[in-house]
């Protein structure tokens, strides 16, 4: 299933971009394709905004995730060790990370679209 998340992820963003080289490429007016080129331009900055976001929020899981390990390390099988235990830790690490791999891919295609756009805007 994780493969197939991140293959989805992938083709959404491949598209996105696909989309957005054809659409500047077939607007011959210099005016409509700025137009474009602009709103494609405040849309990554609001996603880019978004995963930067996204990353602070991961950093924040990952320090909460290495808190509890310790905690729960302190306190043995105890009825902490109960609650928290090994398994679900692991399956929040796991998540984390496919998170941040997800958020990479999201930015590297965004940084795509901004070089396409501000290319198409430079050259007449």
């Amino acid at each position: 299933m994780n493969f197939a998340g991140l293959a989805y992820r992938f083709v959404s963003n491949f598209v996105f971009l696909a989309a957005v080289y054809l659409s500047l490429n077939y607007i011959e007016n210099y005016q409509n394709r700025a137009v474009l080129a602009l709103v494609v331009l405040i849309y990554a900055g609001m996603r880019a905004v978004t995963v930067v976001r996204t990353f602070h929020f991961f950093g924040r899981i990952e320090k909460m995730e290495a808190d509890v390990r310790r905690l729960a390390g302190m306190l043995g099988d105890g009825p902490v060790g109960q609650v928290v235990s090994k398994q679900v830790v692991a399956d929040v690490g796991s998540l984390r990370k496919d998170g941040e791999k997800t958020s990479y891919m999201d930015l590297f295609f965004l940084a795509a679209a901004v070089i396409l756009c501000v290319s198409k805007l430079v050259t007449n």
